[in-house]
């Protein structure tokens, strides 16, 4: 006669098997029950209130404010126009007259720009105080179109009491 092909091993871990898969599904229904009965929709909901916080309860229309969509800027605001002067005032702190370059020091900024000898529009020497404008170079900034220094020709304010001398000699023509 011959033997059975199932021991009493392989029968116990069919019934493991079973038993897992049973208990798997099982957890797997408990789960949808919960997620259809356990949690109603208006329990998720959150409020904003008037101070930007969340809250559970339903906000007062009253005190709800209203915002025109249009003031709202996003990203970085546009920058306004600078009034900006190019011709800075500086020093030639040093100079190398074989070489043809040196130095000039902003006398506001403290700041030494790179100069050479073609840039000059004046005869200039080592510590005269200087007038030039800046470009972008290949290393940074450069002094060019410099000149011997002349002051800035500052406009002398008006007084009301100037303007006042002046529609008064224009009523009596």
């Amino acid at each position: 006669m011959a033997r059975s092909q199932e021991t009493f091993n392989k029968k116990e871990r069919e019934k493991k098997k079973k038993k897992k898969r049973q208990e798997k599904l099982l957890k797997k229904q408990e789960r949808r029950d919960d997620n259809n009965k356990g949690v109603a929709f208006e329990d998720m909901l959150a409020y904003v209130d008037e101070n930007g916080h969340l809250v559970d309860t339903p906000v007062d229309p009253s005190k709800k404010k209203k915002i025109d969509a249009s003031s709202i800027e996003i990203g970085v605001p546009k920058r306004e126009e600078e009034e900006y002067d190019p011709i800075f005032e500086g020093k030639l702190v040093y100079f190398k007259d074989d070489k043809g370059y040196g130095f000039i020091k902003d006398l506001n900024s403290e700041e030494k720009y790179f100069v050479h000898i073609n840039n000059f529009i004046d005869d200039i020497q080592e510590l005269d105080k200087v007038n030039f404008e800046i470009e972008k170079g290949p290393r940074g900034f450069n002094a060019v179109r410099v000149k011997k220094w002349k002051k800035k020709e500052e406009k002398p304010k008006e007084t009301p009491e100037d303007k006042s001398k002046e529609t008064s000699s224009d009523e009596e023509e």
